[in-house]
């Protein structure tokens, strides 16, 4: 376990810029905080640091921490695609200044490549793997085919913008929604969790399937306020007596 608690962890990345809630802040957490030294974690999709200090600071003495991430200015957030060079090198110097600030850059190693083009530079299984890369549909599926296929059975699999985003929620839907190996535990908001202990039989894949088939109207809910927001019409989202939402939703 972390010296740190949960709350110590969530005010020292208040800062820190980023999509991450505190309930998802706490998946990552407790995901974290369970692994032993001699562990590996891998991260996929950094962004500013905001998720990585979680995941370093949780992790206890001796779990290897990588972080994922070619701050390369294309997928650097929501409708951020490509032609964001110049803010990916700043986003690359203020990743490296908040791990440094929480005391963390020593346990992070920094792998500064594509996700597809990094395997070569991680060794070994990986325990806890926490996706928040490229959000389109092939990016998505390669990281939870290729990167999933690395978890070690029993292994944790977190992934951002689930049931949100059109690529991933179909990423999802391809490999783990009637899938043998990864079962489905929940989410906190957007962030899926899935432990890799699913005993591959029917009764368990038709269950594992329906837990996540379920989510389906909340996805379909996320993509209507999204769209009103791409109409600039988040002002009716007041009719339900709800804020207006702000992109990312």
């Amino acid at each position: 376990m972390s010296s740190k608690s949960f709350n110590e962890i969530l005010a020292s990345v208040e800062g820190i810029d980023g999509w991450m809630s505190p309930d998802q802040a706490r998946a990552l957490f407790d995901a974290a905080s369970a692994c032993h030294a001699g562990d590996q974690i891998i991260e996929i999709g950094s962004f500013r640091g905001r998720s990585t200090v979680v995941l370093a600071s949780a992790a206890p003495d001796g779990v290897a921490i990588v972080a994922i991430d070619p701050h390369a200015g294309n997928d650097r957030g929501p409708q951020e695609i490509d032609g964001f060079a110049q803010e990916a090198e700043g986003d690359h110097a203020i990743f490296n200044a908040n791990l440094a600030a929480a005391g963390v850059a020593g346990r992070v190693r920094h792998v500064r490549a594509m996700s597809n083009d990094a395997h070569a530079q991680v060794e070994g299984s990986i325990n806890v793997l926490y996706i928040d890369g490229a959000h389109r549909y092939a990016p998505a599926l390669h990281d939870i085919e290729q990167w999933g296929a690395r978890v070690r059975p029993g292994g944790t699999l977190l992934i951002h913008d689930s049931f949100s985003s059109v690529g991933v929620t179909g990423a999802i839907v391809r490999t783990l929604m009637f899938g043998t190996r990864f079962r489905y535990v929940g989410r906190a908001r957007s962030m899926t969790i899935y432990h890799a202990d699913l005993d591959g039989s029917t009764r368990s894949r038709v269950i594992n399937a329906l837990r996540q088939l379920v989510q389906l109207p909340w996805f379909a809910k996320n993509l209507a306020v999204k769209v009103l927001i791409t109409l600039k019409l988040g002002r009716l989202w007041r009719l339900f007596g709800r804020p207006e939402p702000e992109w990312p939703y």
